[in-house]
């Protein structure tokens, strides 16, 4: 696998295919790569699968994707809060379809299709509408539901810092779903604050090795915090 060094989000999203499924970071804003969504809207992409722990919220980042009717189907643990007009004018006009999943079943699955498992048994969501139509089960006195993986074609992910073979840093909060995420998508792309040279990271604070991360920008904001996860490799 080669590394690309992307120029720019725009050049980092190029490729991407109308009908493809993408996994998009975040945890409301904390971690979104709200730089890759708006570029995503720009490249023309349509007919989207989005998977998201959420379907956005006012105007801007995946909001902007559900409101130009680039997104046929959102799978999402929480797809409206109290500023997710667009996808509640979308999705109440029929023009939009929705996958609710339970945040913690929406995590396992993704995680499952990054480590191979070909399906799990959960109690979460047996005995609900949203185990209808699914395979269930007795385990040890308790109903499950038979969950499958949700792997993507594209992944989204922003992390902190990169090093110069795409090994990921990851900021507090914001590292929620991009883990998981990375391992989970046949092409993972990824924004960062800053790329260091081999061997600046700490190693044993290396979260998304490089074999994971197809694609790295580095998006210049004013308002990056110090780091505080650098200097290994001394």
């Amino acid at each position: 696998m080669t590394l690309t060094m992307a120029g720019d989000p725009l050049e980092a999203v190029a490729g991407i295919e109308d009908g493809s499924t993408i996994l998009v970071g975040g945890f409301g804003a904390a971690g979104e790569p709200v730089d890759l969504i708006d570029a995503l809207l720009h490249s023309g992409a349509k007919d989207l699968t989005l998977v998201s722990n959420n379907a956005g919220g006012g105007d801007g980042g995946i909001a902007l994707l559900v409101k130009e009717r680039r997104i046929r189907k959102v799978v999402c643990s929480f797809p409206r809060q109290f500023n997710s007009w667009h996808f509640d004018a979308a999705y109440r006009a029929g023009e939009l379809a929705l996958e609710l999943v339970p945040q913690g079943n929406l995590a396992e699955r993704i995680r499952a299709a990054g480590a191979g498992i070909g399906a799990f048994y959960t109690p979460t969501g047996y005995g609900t509408m949203l185990a209808e139509g699914k395979e269930t089960r007795e385990i040890d006195g308790r109903g499950h539901v038979l969950e499958y993986p949700i792997r993507g074609d594209v992944a989204l992910v922003r992390a902190h810092l990169a090093d110069e073979l795409g090994n990921l840093v990851y900021r507090k909060t914001a590292r929620n779903f991009g883990p998981i995420m990375a391992t989970a998508a046949a092409r993972t792309i990824v924004q960062v604050d800053d790329i260091l040279p081999v061997g600046a990271l700490d190693p044993e604070t290396i979260v998304t090795p490089c074999i994971y991360v197809d694609v790295v920008v580095r998006v210049d904001r004013h308002d990056k915090v110090p780091s505080d996860s650098a200097g290994g490799g001394q």
